[in-house]
């Protein structure tokens, strides 16, 4: 499984957990009985769930100051959790350029999103790369990066 499906499936985990209420690691097993074990990536798709869980506040206060007219709960789930995956590899992942996240976004939003995804993730993202500045969360905001999180100690998706 490379990075995009692997993307894909944190995707679909933090939707079920987001719209459904499921905890993190059942809608991982939930994604392991669906669709069968994860071969690899296992550890990307835990630190992209995981992360993004662990800084949903900041990732989700960026959103709405971003979002003008959008109410985070009016947004549809999708575009919501691509957003958030985006600004999570943004803010907290060195090893995944900006670029990267924002064309992977893009892709997840011709997939998974409506007509208008694409362009709606892509102006949202765009507004903070413009002045990135003005976003990036400061010393101490984050709860969790991609370097400090133990992925070995995240249940719930197998090899």
């Amino acid at each position: 499984m490379g990075r995009r499906k692997a993307r894909e499936r944190a995707l679909q985990i933090l939707f079920q957990v987001d719209m459904g209420g499921t905890d993190p690691q059942e809608a991982m097993k939930n994604m392991d009985e669906s669709f069968g074990p994860v071969d690899n990536n296992v550890d990307f798709i835990n630190r992209i769930v995981m992360g993004t869980l662990d800084n949903l506040e900041f990732i989700n206060q960026t959103i709405t100051s971003v979002s003008q007219d959008w109410d985070l709960k009016r947004m549809a789930g999708a575009d919501r959790n691509i957003i958030r995956i985006a600004f999570y590899e943004i803010f907290f992942c060195r090893d995944t350029p900006n670029n990267v996240a924002v064309n992977e976004a893009i892709e997840l939003g011709k997939t998974y999103g409506g007509e208008d995804s694409a362009r709606f993730i892509n102006g949202i993202l765009g507004k903070v790369l413009a002045k990135p500045e003005d976003y990036f969360p400061k010393t101490g905001d984050a709860k969790s990066t991609c370097d400090q999180r133990n992925t070995t100690a995240s249940p719930g998706i197998t090899t």
